[in-house]
């Protein structure tokens, strides 16, 4: 019998800022007794565009050894925390893509009821993650999952990690001047990871029960 929640993780970054909260989110959710697969997205950028960013390539070469999501990750999973940079206020094109392969477990009904989050990183603190989140949501609305926001729930780190009701999200910039956001924001990931571990227990619980 399947004792702990199975959450997938997954998730697209170029440069290191959305691996790192995916894997404060991985963390959370094993702390809160989930079983966790950190998965990430394919690239799609040619090798010449990603060799003009010495830390896009140095990234990409450094999670090499991170499994790369398969739809199969989503059948398993009982719940979900998905992660992009902001890509004009829009979810990364390599994130879409992959979301746009799951025709297949959408029509069966198996991405149904199931809880998910989201969470985004951005360089500037206006570069859109709310309509990041938003958009990404959309997905969970076709699948009908049940979306988790953040809220304001753990307010003084939540209200420290830039107050997002929408999902963890960090701004890059402050992030690198300002050690205590950052850490806010990294602690916010790892309280959503437990939480949403929380909520995908109570909701497998009654349906099997159901």
């Amino acid at each position: 019998m399947q004792t702990a929640a199975r959450i997938a993780v997954i998730y697209y970054s170029a440069t290191g800022s959305v691996h790192r909260l995916a894997q404060a989110f991985r963390d959370g959710a094993a702390d809160a007794g989930a079983e966790v697969r950190l998965r990430r997205v394919a690239e799609l950028a040619p090798d010449h565009v990603v060799d003009a960013r010495p830390q896009w390539r140095a990234h990409l070469d450094a999670t090499a050894d991170v499994a790369l999501a398969t739809l199969d990750d989503l059948r398993w999973a009982d719940g979900y925390a998905f992660g992009t940079p902001t890509r004009f206020g829009n979810v990364c094109s390599q994130l879409r893509q992959f979301i746009d392969t799951t025709t297949a477990p959408w029509q069966a009904e198996e991405l149904a009821d199931k809880p998910a989050t989201g969470f985004t990183a951005s360089y500037e603190e206006h570069g859109g993650q709310e309509s990041t989140l938003l958009s990404l949501y959309q997905t969970f609305h076709h699948w009908g999952a049940v979306i988790l926001p953040t809220g304001y729930l753990n307010y003084d780190t939540a209200h420290a990690a830039g107050g997002n009701p929408y999902g963890v999200s960090l701004v890059e910039s402050r992030a690198g001047r300002d050690p205590e956001y950052a850490r806010a924001v990294l602690e916010t990931a790892r309280f959503q990871g437990a939480r949403l571990t929380r909520l995908t227990a109570a909701v497998r619980l009654e349906s099997h029960l159901g």
